[in-house]
């Protein structure tokens, strides 16, 4: 079972509800492998991997890091090609777009720090501002790059991002204000199917719950696929049913149905 965290595992107050904690709990005494499939870095999930006794390999960065908690290196890894990130870095400069980029260990933003306030809430106080995101490159390994924009200004950014860069990057939206570039081909779907084949599992074995956009691959991929009462459409159209919202603790209602029979 994968979960992902923001508006599905997690509210809005950043936390897991004590039922869905249950709901986990009682899933993984059954046997069930429970994983957390998230467009956040290790360093942020493994404390919730941690607090929930998950001990599988967690699906990070959208797919393109799968490593367990205490593991000490990847089963895989994938790097975004530094002559894209430069390309992107370059047209940040020119935009001003409040942009962030994952490197290394590390987050890093540049932009008109309108939002950046929001930013911070969103992405954790770990974040770093900078003048020139080249300074990130200096850092580690590109990853992955975040850009933050106004709900009315995700779709415009998204179609000028796919018309520049084409199938040199993987967009999706993570959230209403968040547009996201990754590495080719790295998906939260193309994540699950990998650590499924690791574990054995097959593919009518696994369920995923998500709720937005970027969540929407995996859903589809999954033997059953949970979209949140919250979900966008693009989750809730390729899913088998509709949980009720995070606030409603609709973790819970999923595994209560589809793992524990309820």
């Amino acid at each position: 079972m994968a979960l992902d965290l923001d508006g599905t595992l997690l509210g809005d107050d950043l936390k897991v509800s004590p039922e869905v904690r249950v709901a986990v709990g009682q899933a993984l005494d059954r046997g069930v492998i429970v994983t957390l499939a998230t467009g956040r870095m290790l360093s942020y999930t493994v404390p919730y991997a941690r607090d929930l006794k998950i001990t599988a390999p967690l699906i990070c960065y959208q797919g393109g890091l799968i490593q367990a908690a205490d593991s000490p290196s990847p089963l895989y890894r994938v790097v975004m090609d530094e002559a894209v990130a430069r390309e992107f870095i370059d047209w940040q400069d020119g935009t001003g777009h409040d942009v962030a980029m994952y490197s290394g260990d590390g987050v890093y933003a540049a932009g008109r720090r309108r939002l950046q306030d929001l930013y911070r809430s969103m992405l954790g106080y770990g974040l770093e501002w900078v003048d020139d995101l080249s300074v990130a490159l200096e850092r580690g390994q590109p990853l992955k790059f975040l850009v933050l924009v106004d709900p009315a200004e995700a779709e415009p950014v998204e179609s000028e991002l796919r018309r520049l860069f084409g199938a040199r990057v993987e967009l999706t939206r993570s959230h209403e204000r968040i547009v996201e570039a990754n590495p080719p081909g790295v998906t939260k779907a193309d994540g699950l199917r990998r650590l499924a084949a690791h574990l054995g599992i097959p593919r009518a074995e696994v369920m995923a719950v998500g709720d937005q956009d970027n969540d929407a691959g995996m859903i589809a991929w999954a033997g059953i696929g949970v979209a949140m009462g919250n979900g966008s459409a693009a989750a809730k159209a390729a899913a088998d049913w509709v949980a009720p919202s995070v606030s409603d603790n609709g973790v819970a209602a999923a595994i209560g149905r589809f793992v524990l029979g309820e």
